[in-house]
Order: C-alpha cells, then sequence, then structure tokens
C-alpha cells in the first residue's frame, strides 16, 4: 500500500469514496449519516493545498494509483486530530485505514506533537471499538481540550449526537532527534624526523551517522 499526497484530480474520487462508506450506516439506521453528503470540492481543495490530506493507493493492484481511502486532518491543541477517514468498503479489511492513521502517527511525531486524536460514534463497530482496538483510548470529559470542546459542539449543532459519540486520543512516542555529529579533533603532533621544519597532522573524526 502506498500512502501520498492527494492531488487535485483525486477530489472528486474522495468524495465517491465517501459516499460507498457512508452506505454500511444505513443498516445501523443511521440513515441521516449514510445520506450526509460528501465534503465539497472546495474544502477538499483547501485541505489539499495546506498539506493535510494524503491518500492510499495499491499501485500492483487493478485499480493502480486510483486512491482506496484517504484521511484529512488538523492540528488541533497539542495533538494532530483526524476531521475524517475513510475507506472503499470494496477494499475493506485490507488494512488501509490503519496504515494512513500510522502514517499521520509518524507525520504527528515528527513534528513534536503528543498525539493523535478524533471523535467518533461509539457503538459503530467500525468506530470507537475499531479505534480501541489500534491504540485509541476514550477521554473523559474532564480530559477535552478547547479544541475538542468546539469541535464536539459543532457536530452536536450538525446532528450527530442523536447517536453517541465520544472524543478518542492515541498518545504518540516523539521521534529522537539525530545527535549532531561530533566535532573533529586533531591528532597529538607527529614529528617529523626527515629533518625538514615543521609537523605534519591529521584530522580524525569518531563515531558517525
Amino acid at each position: 500500500m502506498r500512502i501520498r499526497s492527494a492531488r487535485r484530480s483525486d477530489l472528486p474520487l474522495l468524495q465517491e469514496i465517501e459516499r460507498a462508506a457512508g452506505e454500511p450506516f444505513r443498516a445501523l439506521g443511521m440513515a441521516f449519516v449514510a445520506d450526509d453528503d460528501p465534503p465539497p470540492l472546495d474544502l477538499l481543495e483547501s485541505y489539499r493545498q495546506a498539506g493535510r490530506c494524503w491518500v492510499a493507493t495499491d499501485p500492483l493492484s487493478a485499480t493502480g494509483d486510483r486512491p482506496l481511502g484517504y484521511v484529512l486532518a488538523d492540528p488541533v491543541d497539542d495533538a494532530l486530530h483526524i476531521e475524517q477517514v475513510s475507506v472503499d468498503p470494496a477494499a475493506a479489511r485490507r488494512g488501509i485505514g490503519r496504515d494512513l492513521i500510522a502514517h499521520l502517527a509518524a507525520l504527528a511525531a515528527r513534528r513534536g506533537m503528543t498525539a493523535l486524536t478524533l471523535t467518533t460514534f461509539t457503538d459503530v463497530p467500525w468506530n470507537a471499538p475499531y479505534y480501541a482496538r489500534i491504540g485509541f483510548r476514550i477521554l473523559t470529559e474532564p480530559e477535552l481540550t478547547d479544541g475538542l470542546r468546539t469541535i464536539r459542539a459543532e457536530e452536536a449543532q450538525h446532528g450527530l449526537d442523536r447517536w453517541p459519540r465520544v472524543c478518542m486520543r492515541r498518545d504518540l512516542s516523539a521521534v529522537p532527534r539525530p545527535s549532531p555529529a561530533p566535532k573533529p579533533t586533531k591528532t597529538p603532533p607527529v614529528p617529523d624526523t626527515s629533518g625538514a621544519s615543521g609537523a605534519s597532522g591529521a584530522l580524525a573524526v569518531s563515531g558517525g551517522p
């Protein structure tokens, strides 16, 4: 699986993925979610231009470089917040969502962020229970940051709170920065026994990358 930044030509395909990914909610009596419009193209383009939209492709498959899933993310407080992650149901159970989230985790750690966060439905099997299996935990009310409270309020206004929702967080280990290379040190002068004046010297560098 290849994770890459989204291209402008990908964006209509991301809308198709979002529509397809919403359909399984219908079987749970959540038609409101299934019928919700995908992110508009101008919003997807804003994420793409900001460098916060990534897609998963399988270059070895018949689909080639066509996106099979995508993720959008926003910096929220000390974390990288997963705004949306969706996978085409036709490509389900291939670890695509997990790979997209792992890509975000590595990116966030390199940028010095402390966690990934998201909001999701509590009782949908491929939502909160899935995220718990890949390292997320449910946040209690006192643990919510100001940014997460704002997101939750916007979701409630959109009508998503008709089903239980939670905020979840996956703490990240900081990626250590490489130690600076040791400064070169001079070796002691070697006496010149040839009779000429002066001394020959050499620079020795210990260690390596």
